[in-house]
């Protein structure tokens, strides 16, 4: 039986040409001056399509890859496209490092440099108008730092990592996550060491513009909305509501079911990635947001992805 390998399946060629499209969408462009005034100087001596170039304007030597994420790697560039054309449709790294034929540590570095590239690019998130906000606790250890492990003195698990019971902090491994949605608009999730209304007021007031309506539920780390500028309704969950009408037009406008169910789609994106560790979660947050805000998926996202990377 032929073992054929995903990597072997991909054109080198069209990596190069699909990085230069998506990074100079109008022509090459010098990344330290910013000129057009751009000549070719042939190819890359190990990477037959990797495109040499030399600015006019201040004489600066650089290629397709230079000040990008993919610049400085002995993996060639379309192990990195697929890797990260994987990561779209949320493979594990384990998953990953078997379609590419790499190594644990490989796959392992790889896919952390990717999500780290990714989350350093993506465009901060404004929110405005009818926003609901939830938190949902995430378990979460030190997955990969036996350092941290050993200065706690904890004996090592045989069963999975179960975080301690009610309301999670940080310390306690259970991390909580921060969510806000904007109705029919674009998510915002951050990992907080606690939630208390000092933790997430700074969180807030930075993405939520003034005057906007938040909905929650009752925790009361949210009663202060109003004195922070917003206005504030809230469903009472503990006593069975989950959805009101208040002004009697028969939609039930008070709620946070859309959270709730970005909430959902949040796990089932975590479940692959077994272990995440508390250091490496804001990785994964920030990519899922990323993924989810830009609403694509398949090629369009791969080059959405591409694009995020290779923009200055």
């Amino acid at each position: 039986m032929i073992n054929i390998q995903l990597k072997d399946l991909i054109d080198d060629r069209k990596c190069y040409e699909v990085v230069r499209e998506l990074r100079w969408p109008n022509g090459t462009r010098c990344p330290r001056c910013g000129s057009g005034e751009v000549k070719k100087r042939g190819f890359h001596t190990r990477q037959a399509h990797r495109q040499r170039y030399t600015c006019d304007a201040c004489q600066q030597q650089f290629d397709d890859l230079t000040d990008t994420i993919f610049e400085s790697h002995h993996q060639p560039l379309q192990v990195w496209i697929l890797c990260l054309y994987l990561m779209g449709l949320n493979l594990s790294n384990e998953q990953i490092g078997q379609e590419l034929d790499l190594g644990p540590g490989d796959a392992q570095q790889m896919t952390s440099q990717l999500r780290a590239g990714i989350v350093g690019k993506k465009k901060p998130v404004e929110l405005s108008g009818e926003i609901e906000t939830d938190e949902v606790y995430i378990t979460a250890g030190h997955k990969g730092h036996p350092e941290i492990v050993a200065a706690e003195k904890r004996k090592g698990r045989r069963r999975k990592l179960k975080g301690k019971r009610g309301r999670g902090t940080l310390a306690g491994e259970k991390p909580p996550v921060l969510g806000m949605i904007q109705r029919n608009g674009e998510v915002f999730i951050q990992m907080l060491p606690n939630v208390q209304q000092v933790t997430i007021k700074p969180v807030m007031t930075k993405v939520i513009k003034p005057g906007s309506m938040i909905y929650t539920d009752e925790y009361d780390i949210y009663s202060r909305l109003e004195e922070w500028g917003y206005q504030h309704k809230s469903v009472n969950h503990s006593a069975g509501e989950y959805a009101r009408d208040e002004d009697g037009d028969g939609f039930h406008e008070v709620h946070v079911n859309t959270m709730e169910g970005f909430w959902s789609l949040l796990r089932s994106w975590l479940r692959p990635h077994r272990g995440i560790s508390q250091e490496k979660l804001p990785l994964y947050l920030g990519f899922f947001e990323f993924i989810h805000n830009i609403r694509r998926r398949g090629k369009a996202l791969l080059h959405s992805l591409i694009a995020a990377l290779v923009a200055p």
